[in-house]
């Protein structure tokens, strides 16, 4: 386990020399070519109203470019929760979304407020601040705006969001706009209660339990009632939705036509989580989850004017750091009452002024990339899925070996997408590779053409190689996006030479369960 270092103001001289700092702690590194059926919004300030750009710039969730850059936390103080879902384990406390809720530890309002302070001026990429859980923040009403209290009071530059089920949403809508909470995510599974009473056993609405479609049909209604008057009021408001095969899979592109007529900003639809050891009703029951096409497929059809999010981990509802990372272990209430925490508001200014000139040099370079590929562009109408070892920055900058996230793109005439990651077993532990692992990593890119690395063993590279997937190191250290569309032009080249054949490729697997911290990942590699 590696300690926490802080990035005090005297040491950040250059953007470069901050950015090491960070790199050790994984984000997305992603870009988008593809427009808004992309990984959050990819859209600049020139695409949007100059007051949506302000909400979303620096949020992680809720834009592509900020969650390269920044980085999020949630505080566990809503342990309460007024529904049921067949996803979620009730020990855990799980309201809104599959498998996150749960928590290490849970907090008092005070405690919350001392922790984000701590963490924001340890990680000055931290700019927001997310109640989700355990339970759903809305049936702990007291708690989660009192922790909103306290943090606008000494921290008013921190984006303050919450995660609700929705069913307690239309109640709180003046709260929430008086705090100037500008994110609200909502889950909203199904807009037919038909569907809904197989998803919810109950709720508990207005002091009474309601159970099957009697309590799928008021939780709708609240729902969509909710999301509109959110709206009304310019707050942004993400959906997330649980793709569950069999039950609403072909229905929640139904929710994704129901909730962009109401408004809402983009749309994450999350595979379920639904191993048997979580002790959730559908993991009892054989429930599947979706394969990864199967979940691809359905967010294809769901594009369109409406962004997606592709980028989302399903996150713990105490989870500290960039995207796909959890470095809580750092901040537990033990070390958090040791510290004298100082918010110190100077660095964070500084680094997010670094932050937004590189990602301005950023958008110029990827506009002349993109340029030059148009002018080479191949009319074929093939595209690729390609993995990526990347531990951030944007690079290809990880050893096969230790990968315990691959970054998927999609790459075509148009360019190069980020569509998703898939969470993997380390294949080097102790400094040997483990065939059962590898077995698991080729079961996770099986859909893959080709996987870019830094560094890749003779071994691994010889098995990916007999299951048609192309291991690539030669690109190592280069930017992402250039080198998918590299090796893109690289791969038509030899198919027009017939030196390969442009073959299908399989469907690949989700890893089941939740991300864990990050200093295990870090010990393991």
């Amino acid at each position: 386990m590696q300690p926490t270092q802080y990035v005090g103001i005297q040491d950040i001289k250059s953007l470069g020399a901050l950015l090491d700092k960070v790199a050790e702690h994984k984000g997305c590194g992603t870009s988008s070519e593809g427009g808004k059926a992309s990984c959050g919004s990819s859209d600049g300030p020139a695409d949007m109203a100059p007051e949506v750009w302000e909400k979303v710039k620096n949020h992680p969730c809720y834009s592509e470019e900020a969650h390269h850059h920044y980085a999020r936390m949630h505080v566990a103080v809503a342990p309460a929760c007024n529904i049921q879902c067949n996803y979620c384990n009730r020990k855990y406390d799980c309201a809104n979304e599959s498998r996150p809720g749960v928590v290490s530890e849970k907090l008092t309002p005070e405690q919350a407020a001392k922790k984000v302070f701590a963490v924001a001026s340890t990680i000055p990429q931290m700019t927001v601040l997310g109640i989700a859980g355990p339970g759903d923040p809305l049936a702990n009403p007291a708690k989660t705006f009192k922790t909103f209290e306290l943090i606008s009071q000494t921290a008013p530059d921190i984006k303050l969001c919450l995660s609700t089920n929705g069913l307690a949403l239309p109640d709180h809508i003046d709260t929430i706009a008086a705090f100037n909470v500008d994110h609200v995510t909502i889950t909203i599974n199904m807009v037919d209660p038909e569907v809904g009473q197989h998803i919810y056993p109950w709720i508990y609405y207005q002091n009474k339990r309601w159970t099957g479609i009697d309590a799928a049909r008021i939780l709708h209604e609240r729902q969509m009632l909710g999301l509109e008057m959110l709206t009304a009021r310019g707050i942004l408001c993400k959906v997330n939705s649980v793709m569950i095969p069999g039950i609403n899979d072909q229905h929640l592109v139904e929710v994704n036509r129901a909730v962009k007529s109401r408004g809402a900003f983009l749309h994450n639809i999350m595979p379920l989580i639904s191993a048997p050891e979580h002790g959730t009703v559908f993991g009892l029951n054989g429930q599947r989850g979706p394969s990864a096409q199967e979940l691809k497929a359905l967010q294809d059809a769901c594009e369109g004017e409406m962004n997606m999010m592709r980028h989302c981990r399903q996150c713990r509802a105490d989870a500290v750091g960039l995207l796909g990372e959890d470095r809580s272990a750092e901040f537990t209430t033990e070390k958090i009452e040791a510290m004298e925490v100082a918010y110190d508001g100077a660095t964070r200014k500084a680094y997010q002024e670094l932050v937004e000139q590189e990602r301005q040099a950023k958008s110029a370079a990827k506009a002349a990339e993109q340029q030059e590929l148009a002018q080479m562009a191949d009319q074929s109408g093939l595209s690729l899925l390609v993995a990526v070892a990347t531990k951030g920055q944007g690079r290809v900058n990880e050893h096969f070996g230790h990968v315990s996230e691959f970054q998927i793109y999609e790459v075509s005439s148009a360019g190069s997408k980020f569509v998703g990651h898939r969470r993997v077993d380390q294949y080097c532990q102790g400094g040997y590779g483990e065939e059962d692992a590898l077995e698991t990593v080729i079961r996770a890119i099986n859909d893959c053409h080709a996987v870019l690395v830094a560094k890749i063993g003779g071994c691994p590279k010889d098995d990916l190689q007999k299951v048609g997937i192309e291991p690539v190191d030669r690109y190592a250290h280069e930017f992402i996006e250039q080198s998918v569309i590299a090796y893109f032009m690289d791969y038509l080249e030899r198919v027009r030479s017939g030196q390969i054949e442009h073959r299908p490729r399989g469907d690949a697997d989700i890893r089941q369960g939740a991300y864990t911290s990050v200093q295990s990942t870090s010990a393991a590699a």
